[in-house]
């Protein structure tokens, strides 16, 4: 079978990214594939030299944006890793490559930089032309979606309705076949102990049961809302194939614990492959040399084994 054709974005220049793209190339445990990097070449020439690694072989599309002050938030830097994303989608939904993986953006540079979107996932499915997506992170023996992703905590409430869980509910059914999984999928309670009985709100009684209830009725094995407080521990033990959670740290924490270094960010419900890390821009430890590319390499990994 032919190699699959993926786009990997270097991130904000002014970060870790450039960095971990020459540590991943490089590296023996590189995924096969036909890379074209997507984003500075002065900054990847930057950090090839401070750090000794070697020149990929790989293709390189030289978007601009090397002049950014490293380890800070600039409009330069939101603006390169921006248009590195927009560039490799549009090929991608256009199909002359097949995916993306994606160094990580800094979302005070993305916004700084003039762009609406609060990060990749949101970007990516704007430019792909879709609304139906989902985050979901792999890692160890979790894979944990989310209902919401970036916002406020004081505003998830409101935003966890009887269409989006169905809507997250199927895709994250409809997908899961796609990573070699299969079982139930576990709902997670918005409040302490999933209500307890309504002691502690009503989200659970009045919006999360009944959606999943009616998932189930379409033929969906869906469970809960059970407490979040152990349905990953469940989930570890393999009682779950998917967890869903109610909000970002709700769901990354447990993830991250398990897997930091190791999981993987997938945009599900995308036309083409999108992976990224688990991580920032670092740019606390911006050229120090102790960035680490296992996370970037999972999700190469993972994304040759989607496009495959």
């Amino acid at each position: 079978m032919p190699r699959p054709r993926l786009a990997l974005t270097v991130g904000d220049p002014a970060g870790i990214g450039p960095e971990i793209v020459l540590r991943a190339l490089a590296s023996p445990e590189l995924p096969s594939a036909d890379w074209t990097i997507y984003g500075s070449e002065a900054a990847l020439r930057s950090r090839a030299q401070r750090f000794a690694l070697p020149w990929p072989s790989d293709a390189i599309l030289d978007l601009g944006g090397g002049d950014v002050p490293l380890g800070r938030v600039s409009a330069a830097g939101g603006r390169a890793a921006a248009e590195a994303v927009l560039r490799a989608a549009a090929d991608a939904r256009t199909g002359r490559i097949d995916g993306m993986v994606t160094a990580p953006l800094n979302k005070e540079s993305l916004h700084a930089a003039g762009y609406p979107w609060p990060g990749h996932t949101e970007m990516v499915a704007d430019a792909a032309g879709v609304s139906d997506v989902a985050m979901m992170f792999v890692g160890g023996p979790l894979r944990v979606a989310l209902l919401t992703i970036h916002r406020s905590l004081r505003s998830v409430p409101d935003a966890i309705t009887r269409d989006e869980v169905l809507r997250v509910g199927r895709l994250v059914h409809r997908e899961l076949p796609r990573f070699g999984a299969a079982g139930s999928i576990a709902f997670c309670g918005l409040n302490p102990h999933a209500g307890e009985g309504g002691m502690f709100g009503d989200e659970e009684s009045r919006v999360l049961a009944p959606a999943v209830d009616a998932l189930r009725r379409e033929g969906i094995d869906a469970v809960g809302p059970l407490p979040a407080d152990s349905v990953f521990v469940r989930a570890a033990r393999g009682d779950f194939a998917a967890v869903v959670a109610c909000y970002h740290d709700q769901g990354l924490i447990p993830v991250k614990l398990a897997a930091f270094g190791r999981s993987v960010n997938v945009t599900l419900g995308l036309p083409f492959a999108r992976t990224s890390v688990d991580h920032g821009t670092g740019f606390d430890i911006v050229e120090k040399g102790v960035a680490e590319e296992g996370s970037l390499l999972a999700a190469m990994r993972l994304a040759v084994e989607l496009t495959s």
